[in-house]
């Protein structure tokens, strides 16, 4: 099992793409229909989703917040991936809901394959919270997919499990033959909390917000609660921005703080901490009064994106105690 890194998950997609990537569905449709090449390897179910460019950010950035997400990158061709892929499905069917299988067709969505530096197919990721924490396969990992076996698999995804209890989420595997049980009192979240990862998870990044902001409101403190609100929070906040643009207006503007924190606010959502956290505090150095404590409450707000244990949460958080006093 590899150290975690930063996944860039925002970005990946231009909006020129969406449509299309919304050809290449109503043709993977007529494939799956007539059994063509390009067909997925079985049928989509509650605990296995196929995914696109268009829709990645909502089936795996934002559902890896609440629930692991192993994504499969399949291509029709590879003999390899027509026997990994039903090893996978059976599995994710037996854990009843502790990870999600998110299928990538990599020749309909190169872009997809190229955010995950894939050079061989098949190629099987484990998301937890916006990192890759594990790779099988595709040359970023250290197992030969035609020497591995569904015990393996099922040893990989114990430690992929284990990973996603360190990092904070609640994982809650079913045992094989449980997968059909729907009992609601074993959800282990609060009901606010559990409003929130599912709204999460269907990418309403609003209605997602306003539960978190009752679950703190409500009380008792939850730092998942506040954890998972930053986390939206900053979805939200660039999700409402272009890219390029906000670069162009931090460039142009150095004395502007709201651009020069929408641009941390795009580091931080690409996975990098360090960039992120430096601009900010290079904007509270710069500034004072009503400015510098926007940019610190701004700052405060990221950190709760990350664990409080984070060696870069608290390299920031010294740094932040100089410039103050």
């Amino acid at each position: 099992m590899q150290q975690p890194r930063d996944f860039s998950l925002y970005g990946a997609v231009d909006l020129g793409a969406r449509q299309s990537a919304a050809q290449r569905r109503q043709q993977a449709a007529r494939n799956a229909s007539s059994g063509g090449p390009d067909a997925p390897v079985g049928p989509a179910s509650e605990f296995v989703i196929d995914v696109t460019e268009e829709t990645f950010n909502a089936d795996v950035a934002v559902r890896s917040r609440t629930t692991p997400v192993v994504v499969e990158l399949w291509v029709a061709w590879s003999e390899q991936g027509k026997q990994l892929g039903p090893a996978l499905e059976k599995l994710a069917g037996e854990a009843g809901g502790a990870w999600v299988l998110a299928r990538v067709d990599a020749d309909a969505n190169p872009r997809l394959a190229q955010l995950f530096q894939a050079q061989s197919f098949p190629m099987v990721a484990a998301i937890i919270g916006g990192q890759v924490v594990a790779v099988i396969g595709g040359q970023m990992g250290d197992t030969f997919l035609d020497a591995i076996s569904e015990p393996q698999l099922q040893e990989w995804l114990a430690q992929v499990l284990s990973v996603a209890e360190q990092l904070g989420l609640q994982v809650a595997a079913a045992a094989p033959g449980e997968a059909e049980d729907t009992d609601e009192d074993a959800d282990p979240l609060p009901p606010a909390l559990a409003a929130a990862r599912d709204a999460m998870e269907d990418g309403d990044l609003d209605a997602a917000a306003a539960a978190l902001e009752k679950a703190i409101a409500d009380g008792p403190p939850d730092p998942l609660a506040k954890s998972w609100l930053a986390q939206v929070n900053l979805m939200r906040r660039v999700s409402a921005a272009d890219p390029a643009a906000a670069s162009r207006a931090a460039a142009g503007h150095p004395d502007d703080v709201e651009a020069q924190l929408l641009v941390a606010d795009f580091a931080m959502a690409g996975g990098d901490a360090e960039q992120a956290f430096d601009r900010v505090l290079g904007v509270i150095k710069r500034t004072s009064g009503a400015e510098r404590n926007t940019a610190r409450l701004h700052l405060l707000d990221l950190f709760e994106v990350l664990p409080p244990d984070d060696d870069r949460v608290k390299k920031a958080r010294t740094q932040l105690t100089l410039l103050l006093f």
